[in-house]
């Protein structure tokens, strides 16, 4: 009974925060049109970002197979902190360097960086349990 109230509810006030939030960028972009051609830039952006983050560790598969054969943790750690470093580095160039963000980008920034960390940390995962399966 408390599930189905509870997601009743919390459909309810999801409903309500995408409409307000719809409602008040279509005012925003209404009222400031110069800046609705700065965020497609940045939506441009973030998905090159995720383009190149998605297909890293798929291109990179003989990678985690070389990694399995060493049965080294600090190989697998090695491997994933590589994979991170490319994806930071890219995400900060195209951000234009590091310096002049504010709090709000940064926290976003971050967020991708645990995000992708996550990403790659799962796609290894798998492959590692598709070559055990396949031995």
């Amino acid at each position: 009974m408390w599930q189905s109230i509870g997601k009743y509810v919390g459909g309810k006030v999801l409903t309500a925060v995408l409409v307000v939030s719809s409602a008040a960028g279509v005012i925003w972009f209404w009222r400031h049109p110069e800046q609705l051609a700065t965020i497609w830039q940045v939506v441009k952006l973030v998905l090159v970002w995720l383009g190149f983050v998605i297909v890293l560790p798929w291109a990179l598969f003989f990678v985690t197979s070389w990694v399995m054969k060493k049965e080294s943790n600090l190989a697998a750690g090695l491997m994933l902190a590589g994979y991170l470093a490319m994806d930071i580095v890219l995400a900060l160039l195209l951000a234009g360097g590091a310096r002049g963000h504010g709090t709000l980008t940064w926290i976003v920034l971050v967020l991708g960086f645990l995000s992708a960390g996550v990403y790659n940390f799962v796609v290894c995962d798998y492959q590692a349990d598709r070559i055990d399966e396949s031995l």
